[in-house]
């Protein structure tokens, strides 16, 4: 039973089959069969006319920023409307979003689920190759446990600040445009943003609701400009 938040993304291969709406109807059918029930809410749909070979599609990239700001899941009515291309489909994964499709539910786990089995066997293979260099270590009479001297590298902690940092500028570019729609709508301190936000629903990044901190840390991040006098009102 589908529950939580949803964007639809319908796709057709041709302008004729755009301007006609062949295909469109019978997409927004299997999605909304796919939704009865349950408690969801469909936020927006998507419709693109794009060959299903191409990986550039603009609606699809809206799909997934609105879905990473809302933390909602992409449905779509078939497997083959994102791509045909397998890669592609993996590629859902880098992009931060989850996805289900209305005629093959459990895709989500057959395609993204892939990397995780073989991620899965791998850390099975390392934890049987580490088993049994300990029990030839103790046959050996040598003692286990205790400091094993384990610690991070300078390297590895400042690739791990990288990491958090470019996440928190993927976010802040895909939360750019909605800034500017609330800037120019009047949305001016920092409160009335935060206040914007909180109005469309889009939680902040711990979850939880916006702050004037929160909102002045986005703006830096961005680069969209505020006075003096929004920043103190905010």
């Amino acid at each position: 039973m589908a529950e939580g938040k949803f964007v639809s993304y319908l796709r057709v291969s041709t302008a004729r089959q755009g301007r006609s709406g062949l295909g469109l109807e019978a997409q927004r059918k299997a999605v909304e069969d796919y939704l009865n029930g349950g408690n969801w809410q469909l936020v927006k749909q998507f419709v693109e006319v794009e060959s299903g070979k191409k990986a550039d599609r603009p609606q699809l990239e809206k799909a997934f920023q609105l879905c990473r700001l809302l933390g909602a899941k992409l449905v779509i009515a078939k497997l083959d409307r994102l791509s045909r291309d397998a890669h592609f489909l993996l590629g859902l994964e880098k992009a931060g979003v989850d996805f289900v499709a209305a005629d093959m539910p459990q895709a989500n786990r057959l395609t993204i689920g892939i990397m995780a089995v073989m991620a899965e066997h791998e850390r099975r293979m390392i934890s049987e190759r580490t088993k049994a260099a300990l029990a030839a270590a103790k046959r050996r009479g040598v003692k286990l446990g205790g400091d094993r001297g384990a610690r991070l590298t300078a390297k590895q902690r400042a690739l791990g600040r990288a990491a958090l940092q470019a996440k928190a500028h993927a976010r802040a570019a895909d939360l750019a445009p909605t800034i500017k729609e609330l800037q120019a709508a009047g949305y001016e301190s920092l409160r009335a943003i935060a206040a914007g936000l909180e109005e469309r629903g889009i939680p902040a990044a711990r979850g939880g609701k916006w702050s004037a901190v929160q909102v002045a840390r986005l703006l830096e991040m961005t680069g969209s400009p505020f006075t003096g006098a929004s920043a103190a009102a905010g």
